[in-house]
């Protein structure tokens, strides 16, 4: 069986990640089992640099706001702002001060400026985007950004006649973004003001005001830019995406925070949908959010399951989405330690590598009608591989230790 096991490990590197699929997909996604650890993200930083120079990728995103990544994005492709400014700015979830994320910001920077000092073409130029929601765990944003945002970007570019409110409209609706943003709403569904008059009106709203850029397209695709019209389609998705989210943040019934959690998900697969039609694209999340199977978590206590990012988009895209997870062996920082020889990773810690890639589906194979029990974590900040699941995704990146960041 190890000799089995070992006979489906490589190197890390995109070459032997790429072997594994049977065609260049329009997204990669890499997976992670826990968050914050820069071993891990100094890893996708590598393969990232690699998929560029071998494989023509362009573009990375990652588990952020997609409103702020847009600030990233101006940065990297064209220089606005400093490298400060954009780490704080432009990555959500407290991700700007990771040391790894700060250098795949400024290597991106430095790839799209020629030797000669010039940015590179449109065409060649590296792209990034943050395709989770503006949304956290204790709260959801104000819609006021993108919804604003789409009503400029059409009253400059239609006939006015045509809009269905005028900004103050909705300046009177939104009303204080701090009525939005009440982290009391997420425990606590009277506190949500999604389900108020005001709400149901703005939902009526963003939903014209997306159609009107739709039924506009022709005339759009002459008058803006592709950045400039794919922006306002990320304004419409996730003013949409926002309010019917507070919508259910308001709901009563048994059902709330699956609703909530798929949600999520559902505005995460818009968005890489998105950048599919822009791809290449590398992908990086949890592996919660980019698996093919449902996810499942317990929240107060409450068992909840729903379909991930990764399974609705892979539902899409067939083969050109693909779907590799991190696994890892010890966090030792968060008392993870070796794991159980009977485990997925028992059996991957054993190889002699610090760390490789497994062919998932040859490992399933492997490993026969007997799978190995589950690994459980003693820290609720790791998830580990499902042993049922092996066969669903393409392949495994399995890390030994991972050291303190």
């Amino acid at each position: 069986m190890a000799t089995d096991i070992k006979d489906t490990s490589h190197a890390v590197d995109a070459a032997a990640v790429m072997r594994l699929l049977p065609a260049r997909p329009r997204l990669l996604a890499l997976g992670e089992p826990t968050h914050g650890e820069d071993a891990l993200l100094d890893l996708r930083n590598e393969l990232f640099r690699q998929l560029v120079e071998q494989e023509g990728y362009r573009t990375i995103a990652i588990e952020s706001d997609c409103m702020m990544g847009l600030v990233v994005d101006d940065y990297v492709t064209s220089g606005t702002g400093t490298l400060d400014e954009v780490m704080e700015q432009g990555i959500s979830h407290g991700w700007g001060i990771s040391a790894a994320n700060r250098e795949l910001v400024r290597w991106m920077r430095a790839y799209n400026v020629r030797a000669d000092n010039d940015d590179r073409p449109t065409s060649e130029r590296l792209r990034f985007a943050g395709f989770d929601g503006p949304l956290e765990i204790t709260h959801a944003a104000s819609p006021r950004q993108a919804l604003t945002a789409l009503h400029g970007h059409l009253s400059t570019r239609v006939d006015a006649d045509l809009l269905p409110c005028t900004a103050d409209t909705l300046d009177r609706l939104l009303g204080a973004d701090d009525r939005w943003t009440d982290p009391a709403a997420m425990m606590d569904p009277s506190q949500s003001t999604g389900q108020s008059a005001e709400a149901g009106q703005l939902r009526l709203l963003a939903d014209d005001l997306a159609a009107l850029l739709d039924a506009q397209t022709p005339h759009l695709t002459t008058a803006t830019s592709r950045d400039d019209r794919d922006r306002a389609r990320l304004y419409g998705r996730t003013a949409l995406g926002l309010l019917r989210y507070h919508y259910w943040m308001a709901d009563t019934s048994p059902a709330r925070m699956t609703r909530l959690v798929g949600l999520r998900d559902q505005m995460m697969a818009h968005n890489l949908l998105a950048l599919a039609e822009r791809g290449p694209a590398l992908i990086h999340a949890h592996n919660g959010h980019l698996q093919r199977n449902k996810s499942t978590m317990r929240m107060g206590g409450m068992p909840l399951e729903w379909w991930s990012a990764g399974a609705l988009v892979s539902a899409q895209l067939g083969e050109e989405y693909a779907f590799v997870a991190t696994a890892l062996g010890t966090i030792r920082h968060q008392g993870v330690d070796t794991p159980p020889p009977d485990t997925v990773e028992g059996l991957l810690y054993a190889l002699p590598e610090d760390r490789c890639v497994i062919d998932a589906p040859r490992l399933a194979a492997a490993l026969g009608d007997t799978r190995p029990a589950p690994r459980v974590s003693p820290w609720f900040g790791y998830s580990p591989l499902d042993p049922a699941h092996l066969a669903d995704g393409d392949g495994i990146v399995f890390v030994k230790d991972v050291p303190r960041s």
